[in-house]
């Protein structure tokens, strides 16, 4: 199993260490269009292969698609990363570019990828994505749904006093400030309600902190975030990679499923082999329906911006 992540900065990186360190790929790439260092990042990574106890093999390269070649899973995280007081979509000048040049070359020497987009604006990459590569849509997903996911249990297991091992939930929708939909009322602390055990108004000050996460980390760090994004793009990678059959939500094109089309925004969707399986259609509230569509107006907003 060979991956691609293209973009050696902090979130390329970090994501190569999680899927390194799961120990499931046979071989990870890793590329970046500034001389010298995904070689480094490559070489430093491989020095951690003893002292963690992996076997996956990292290398790095400057610019070098060939490199790529035969890739089962690409994942691009290039681009550039926010500031603090900026949003997602104000990146899209810059990175729509980015996406276009990097996917057509990916694709273009692994015809047979499945495409993970981590660029920001993430869902408007994402059908940029569809757009310009010609792969079939189950091959081309967007991450954003499983971190904000990962957000929301930390939120909800902080506001619960519990372990976030006890607790679950999702959050679906446009992976942006006001786009997200964190499902309130499908959460759960170990198949219970969350409702049963804290009050509504927390339960929405849980909902409004989870929806400005990245925001809140971007003030605190002066970048984005990158430990907890590698780390959910390696769980799609390794969902996909060992055809596990797992549910995440993922930035999808759709076609009628939840009353939209054409775009690409988060929804459940099961992951195996050839990429997504099913569109997972679930009963939402009417204030939750009512909400996805309107992130949905908003992505297809920010879809009006690209040039193609």
């Amino acid at each position: 199993m060979k991956i691609t992540v293209v973009g050696a900065g902090a979130v390329g990186a970090s994501c190569a260490e999680y899927i390194a360190i799961k120990n499931f790929a046979s071989e990870v790439v890793l590329l970046d269009i500034k001389e010298g260092y995904a070689e480094g990042k490559a070489m430093d990574l491989m020095q951690c292969a003893s002292l963690n106890g992996f076997d996956t093999k990292i290398t790095g390269s400057t610019n070098d698609y060939s490199k790529t070649a035969n890739s089962d899973i690409c994942v691009i995280t290039s681009g550039i990363p926010r500031k603090p007081g900026m949003t997602r979509e104000e990146l899209i000048g810059i990175n729509a570019g980015i996406v276009k040049t990097v996917s057509t070359s990916l694709v273009e020497h692994s015809p047979n990828t499945v495409l993970i987009v981590v660029s920001n604006p993430m869902d408007t990459m994402t059908y940029l994505a569809h757009k310009v590569t010609g792969l079939p849509k189950h091959k081309i997903i967007g991450m954003g749904g499983a971190l904000d996911s990962a957000r929301f249990k930390y939120r909800l297991a902080e506001a619960l006093e519990a372990p976030i091992s006890d607790v679950d939930g999702m959050v679906i929708g446009g992976h942006s400030d006001v786009g997200m939909v964190p499902l309130t009322s499908h959460a759960t602390r170990n198949s219970i309600k969350v409702s049963e055990f804290i009050s509504n108004d927390r339960l929405e000050q849980v909902k409004e902190d989870t929806k400005v996460g990245g925001a809140t980390l971007t003030k605190l760090l002066g970048t984005s975030a990158w430990y907890a994004p590698g780390a959910a793009v390696s769980g799609l990678v390794q969902a996909i990679a060992c055809d596990q059959k797992k549910i995440f939500p993922c930035s999808v094109l759709l076609d009628g499923e939840y009353g939209l089309s054409d775009l690409c925004i988060g929804v459940p969707v099961v992951l195996g082999a050839n990429g997504i399986d099913q569109i997972v259609e679930i009963k939402l509230s009417d204030s939750e329906k009512t909400h996805l569509h309107t992130s949905a107006e908003g992505v297809k907003k920010t879809n009006s911006l690209l040039d193609v």
